[in-house]
């Protein structure tokens, strides 16, 4: 069973990020656990009573949490009422990323789905939002984030985008392994190059290992030039080949990481309307065993 987890501040992106993941794990068993967090404003004022009607503040931010989650809860079972699907929900006075990595500790969480606000989602990440926060800051599971505007499309093709410059693990592409055969999807592996050259021996040897790994799945690789920036790039070749979700591993120098630093001018017309899943690397440790198995299991091959 899957375990699932979105945090929600009851926002329509948010609303809307719930309603993904429910339409994209339909058929499969899970068990989703629905976040909210809240921190009660500190009285400005020493004399001001952290009172209101005669009710203390931080109870009744707390009870408003609780009856937020439970009218969600109620909703999605109105709308879908999914035999498959079980329900959880975590009030907590806590900072969001600080709750969200205790919750992934606690509940072995597979996967966390949240929203992005506006047409610009993906510039809302790159802006210092709670998603990028989040994104940033856990380490052990991948986050699917869902732009407020994008309605549900099965992810029949989905976008790989990479540098081949990085060993990847069969773990850490496992997610997008998954959704693809899930969903028989299409993936399209898009090396964004700065000028087109030749694959050096390093990243002819790393596409080989991708392949492997893909090795059950339809997949294409795509050498594209880039345009202006990477973002603009990769938005572009979304629109090109429609595609319906775009994944990237994240990491040190990392299309995901070269993004997020790319002047804020270069980014104002990326706009993407597709949802990004974006996976963790693993630690430096486990990253070296699996690599050496790897590579020994590919020269015997």
């Amino acid at each position: 069973m899957k375990r699932i987890l979105i945090p929600t501040d009851f926002s329509e992106n948010a609303w809307n990020a719930i309603q993904y993941a429910l339409h994209l794990f339909a058929n499969e068993n899970c068990t989703f656990y629905l976040l909210n967090t809240y921190t009660p404003a500190i009285p400005s004022s020493r004399f001001m009573a952290p009172m209101v009607d005669g009710v203390r503040i931080e109870d009744a931010v707390r009870s408003n949490s609780e009856r937020g989650l439970q009218k969600t809860v109620e909703k999605i079972k109105t709308l879908f009422n999914n035999d498959k699907h079980q329900f959880e929900t975590i009030s907590s006075f806590n900072l969001l990323v600080d709750e969200v990595n205790d919750v992934v500790d606690t509940f072995g969480i597979d996967l966390i789905v949240t929203g992005t606000k506006g047409a610009s989602g993906m510039e809302e990440v790159f802006m210092g939002s709670n998603t990028v926060r989040i994104i940033k800051n856990t380490k052990k599971c991948p986050v699917l984030a869902i732009p407020q505007y994008f309605e549900f499309v099965t992810p029949t093709e989905i976008a790989f985008a990479t540098d081949f410059n990085r060993f990847y693990t069969e773990s850490e592409l496992a997610p997008l392994v998954d959704l693809a055969k899930t969903f028989n999807a299409v993936v399209r592996i898009v090396h964004v190059q700065y000028k087109i050259k030749a694959l050096t021996e390093l990243q002819q040897f790393n596409l080989n290992m991708l392949r492997k790994y893909l090795s059950e799945v339809e997949h294409y690789v795509h050498t594209v030039s880039e345009l202006n920036s990477v973002s603009q790039t990769l938005e572009i070749f979304s629109k090109e080949l429609d595609i319906h979700l775009l994944a990237m591993l994240n990491y040190r120098h990392s299309y995901m990481e070269r993004m997020t630093r790319e002047p804020i001018v270069k980014r104002t017309a990326f706009h993407t309307q597709i949802p990004l899943l974006v996976i963790p690397e693993l630690g430096m440790e486990s990253l070296n065993k699996t690599s050496n198995h790897d590579q020994q299991e590919l020269v015997s091959n």
